[in-house]
């Protein structure tokens, strides 16, 4: 692995996206509108419902959507043969999806400071603890779904396949991460699947911040969604491969 062609990989992701109009909004807008149309339908609440489930969200919503683009994009680069031509130069598989993981992750970076940034100023989210923390775990979020994205594509042969990925490891994680079950109060098989799903950390995360000035717990849940990011990279790189069949 070469910090330069990890860079040169980056580099490449990020203009390629910043040609792409429709996947630029997609990534930095999406979430952001997802989070006021959720403040509009509960604007006329007597509960503060938006301050309940709207942290929850700030953690699903980039997960969802870097999960999508990056499978996507990964499978359309091996099944045009370009992954081929590019690991047919000097340039190993560890240097290509760190290269994804970081334009990605700058990309997460913008999105979620867009997210945080609206949803806290203009949408009135309520949070007790640090805003810019906030941003941080929605960041994290945001790079886990980056990291799922580039290891399910190795396991799918068409763009559509990718997409398929999605209610099998997307949607079971946003059922069980107490969103709209406290993870405690699930039975008790689904709780233990719960503890095992990335996903249940980063909204963990979230809901400590808007409840709790302690900061303890946060830290804990942000290693955890870090070492599932790892994880996810380590697996993507061993199951990686050259060109669809």
């Amino acid at each position: 692995m070469s910090l330069r062609r990890t860079l040169a990989v980056a580099g490449r992701v990020l203009a390629q996206i910043r040609r792409d109009h429709r996947t630029l909004v997609m990534l930095v807008v999406l979430p952001t509108l997802l989070m006021t149309l959720l403040w509009w339908m509960y604007e006329e609440s007597p509960a503060p419902i938006f301050d309940q489930i709207g942290p929850a969200l700030l953690a699903i919503f980039p997960f969802i959507v870097m999960f999508l683009v990056t499978s996507v994009t990964t499978l359309r680069e091996r099944s045009s043969g370009t992954l081929e031509r590019l690991l047919a130069m000097p340039l190993g598989k560890g240097d290509f999806l760190l290269g994804y993981a970081l334009a990605f992750g700058l990309l997460a970076a913008v999105q979620s400071g867009v997210a945080v940034g609206v949803s806290v100023g203009l949408l009135g989210l309520e949070i007790a603890g640090s805003v810019a923390l906030l941003v941080v775990v929605a960041i994290v979020d945001a790079v886990l779904g980056t990291a799922l994205g580039l290891l399910v594509s190795a396991f799918a042969t068409t763009e559509f396949q990718a997409v398929q990925f999605m209610p099998a490891i997307v949607v079971p994680q946003i059922l069980l991460c107490g969103l709209l079950v406290p993870r405690d109060s699930l039975p008790g098989v689904l709780e233990a699947i719960s503890d095992l799903l990335p996903l249940s950390y980063a909204v963990d995360a979230m809901t400590h911040l808007v409840t709790s000035s302690d900061t303890g717990d946060v830290w804990t849940d942000l290693a955890v969604v870090g070492g599932f990011v790892v994880a996810g990279l380590g697996l993507g790189a061993a199951t990686l491969r050259r060109r669809t069949p």
